[in-house]
């Protein structure tokens, strides 16, 4: 039996903090320990060029070794997008799933303007691409056993991605932040907020991000996604990043419809889990291996 994910968090953050646990406790082996080389099928990374809105963004498959498919994890990074959670995306792959990072049009270096409406038909282009026979085939991922993930703004973008995918295997969210309530900011705060998140981001200033979260943001809050989870695993963690509840309330939105496939942690750690990355790692690597 798979322990509880309250148990879970006591071991990993026994484990941050330092304590001698043991790793056989609950720690999942591909955290901590590199798998068996195969030489036939070796872990590997592709680049990607995904079509989305005319043009083709940029992304990197991180694949697991191993024959056939593999289950896999699309990963969707925050704004600016400074922190990919690239070694969740190397811990993921251990586990011997694939993991699947991207950057949203007009990000870092994926060609067109950066706009918050785009970012959700960018997951959507991402999650077609993966569904189409041959680019399935090519990167060893199992078409019936994708998972979205995504951290601050891309909770959010993982959220409205997956109301409109009832197909994925599951959800996880963690730091998110719904986009929606940003744009419900007075004017000033939300120039204010995107002036501090420009880098690597093309075609905008901090008036044009602070206008558009309004158009691209606004009629996409979480509650609008809660009725369309109900179905969908879903693993929300939170942290002390004064957003938990946001998160919170999507919860309790989907559990009162009936959604009882719903686990929740809170780690008292910032905003980007910044000394509790291995503690990360192990909560979203069980709750993976609990999937069906």
């Amino acid at each position: 039996m798979r322990p509880s994910l309250a148990a879970l968090i006591a071991l990993a953050l026994a484990t941050a903090g330092g304590a001698r646990a043991a790793p056989a406790a609950g720690l999942p082996a591909a955290v901590y320990t590199d798998p068996a080389p195969d030489p036939a099928h070796p872990a590997r990374m592709a680049v990607l060029h995904i079509p989305s809105g005319g043009v083709a963004i940029n992304g990197v498959a991180y694949l697991a070794a191993g024959a056939g498919e593999h289950p896999t994890v699309v990963i969707c990074h925050g704004l600016p997008g400074n922190e990919k959670n690239l070694d969740l995306a190397q811990a993921i792959r251990r586990a011997g799933w694939n993991a699947v990072t991207f950057n949203y049009r007009g990000s870092w270096g994926s060609p067109g303007t950066f706009r918050f409406g785009q970012n959700i038909e960018d997951a959507g282009a991402v999650l077609a691409y993966l569904a189409v026979p041959a680019n399935a085939a090519a990167l060893g991922v199992n078409p019936g056993k994708i998972v979205i993930m995504g951290h601050s703004m891309g909770g959010w973008v993982a959220v409205t991605a997956a109301a409109h995918h009832p197909e994925l295997a599951g959800l996880v969210t963690f730091s998110a932040a719904d986009m929606a309530r940003a744009a419900g900011a007075p004017a000033s705060a939300r120039v204010q907020i995107m002036a501090g998140n420009m880098e690597a981001l093309a075609g905008v200033t901090a008036q044009s991000m602070a206008d558009e979260v309004v158009t691209g943001a606004g009629p996409l809050p979480f509650s609008k996604a809660a009725a369309s989870l109900v179905s969908t695993p879903y693993l929300a963690l939170t942290s002390d990043d004064g957003l938990a509840g946001e998160t919170d309330a999507l919860v309790r939105a989907i559990r009162a419809r009936g959604g009882g496939k719903v686990e929740t942690g809170h780690v008292a750690t910032d905003h980007g889990w910044n000394d509790h990355r291995i503690a990360l790692e192990g909560l979203v690597l069980n709750w993976l291996a609990g999937l069906n």
